[in-house]
């Protein structure tokens, strides 16, 4: 069946139709990723989205269910150059085409993906869509396009209500902002006890149950727009609790320390990202997703400093808290299926919360 991407700016693909037929307007955003295709579709943060691949053959390892970060894929919307039909591998339970189809995500194939995100970097992120009818109104589509905007996608993907994860360590509250599995597993393997609670959990609650660290994960949207979360992430902070926060997490902690954040132009999304560590000056290669950055220069120096930079484009990829048992990183140091450099800050924030007792 043909199917058609439609940009905000009027620009137009033709391809293929792959996955559910049904229409959607979306955010339309690209990830350099060369593998993990299943943990891109399952990763929460892409709530609002649909999902560009810029690698051209996605699909051909199937789909390992054991390897998904969510219970379900997030994405509105998924485009790929070229879809393999039939999967090569052993541990392979689904085809990417199927698995599309059952969770009613549609999408694209067959079109152009370089050109595409040529366009996203040259011109920033815009709305776009992706329809099976051949008579669409261009006019009409743009002017829904324009109307649209990602809201209410924490509270879309978090937890429903809290629940434990056992470990015979430290006890540590993850507050699930659309948190991806593996940061709970990150934890789990290092002997945590972890109470997963919902995004809009009060801070009295977390506290109470007296945590020796608490964790603020990833998640998807603009971190501006999760006032009540931000209200509850600034008791956490007055607290002594030691806290290690990861993307919109870090994003949320600085708007409760009096930072600003704003908009990339099109945002980080891959696997292969460098950030430096300021400290070391050793660079790391780091797996991330995320559309919006910190301001460093609206952050008090006597509240917060710089630890990490994106090598690339020199935007924050980190803060130390002054004072604080605290320290946030933008980037995914629990990525699956990697790369797993920055991994050691999960060591970090256990010895954080041993000198902490």
């Amino acid at each position: 069946m043909k199917a058609f991407l439609i940009l905000e700016d009027g620009t137009v693909f033709t391809g293929s139709s792959i996955g559910s037929p049904r229409e959607v307007i979306s955010e339309i955003i690209f990830n350099t990723s060369m593998t993990g295709y299943l943990e891109v579709l399952t990763d929460p943060s892409y709530a609002g989205q649909a999902v560009v691949m810029t690698y051209p053959l996605i699909g051909n390892y199937g789909i390992c269910h054991e390897d998904m970060e969510s219970l379900k894929p997030w994405p509105d919307g998924y485009i790929v150059r070229e879809l393999s039909r039939i999967p090569s591998n052993f541990r392979s339970g689904d085809t990417l085409q199927h698995f599309l189809n059952e969770h009613n995500i549609p999408g694209i194939s067959g079109i152009d993906t370089r050109a595409l995100t040529k366009i996203l970097r040259e011109k920033g992120t815009m709305n776009g869509m992706i329809t099976t009818d051949e008579g669409y109104d261009l006019d009409e589509a743009i002017l829904r396009m324009k109307t649209y905007s990602v809201t209410g996608v924490v509270e879309k993907t978090t937890c429903r209500e809290k629940y434990l994860l056992p470990g015979n360590g430290k006890r540590v509250a993850l507050l699930d902002l659309g948190a991806k599995r593996n940061i709970a597993r990150s934890l789990q393997e290092r002997g945590c006890e972890v109470t997963v609670y919902p995004a809009l959990t009060k801070a009295e609650e977390i506290l109470s149950s007296c945590p020796d660290g608490i964790m603020l994960s990833n998640g998807p949207g603009d971190p501006k727009e999760c006032v009540r979360v931000i209200e509850e992430i600034k008791k956490l902070y007055e607290s002594n609790v030691p806290i290690f926060a990861i993307c919109l997490g870090h994003q949320l902690m600085a708007l409760a320390a009096g930072a600003d954040t704003h908009k990339l132009k099109y945002g980080h999304r891959g696997g292969n990202h460098p950030v430096k560590d300021l400290e070391t000056g050793r660079v790391y290669i780091s797996s991330q997703n995320h559309g919006y950055v910190v301001d460093v220069d609206t952050m008090d120096p006597a509240v917060a400093v710089p630890a990490f930079v994106n090598v690339n484009d020199g935007t924050n990829e980190g803060l130390k808290y002054t004072g604080k048992n605290i320290f946030t990183v933008q980037y995914h140091p629990e990525a699956c299926p990697g790369p797993q450099d920055s991994s050691y800050l999960f060591d970090r924030f256990i010895k954080m919360m041993e000198v902490g007792k």
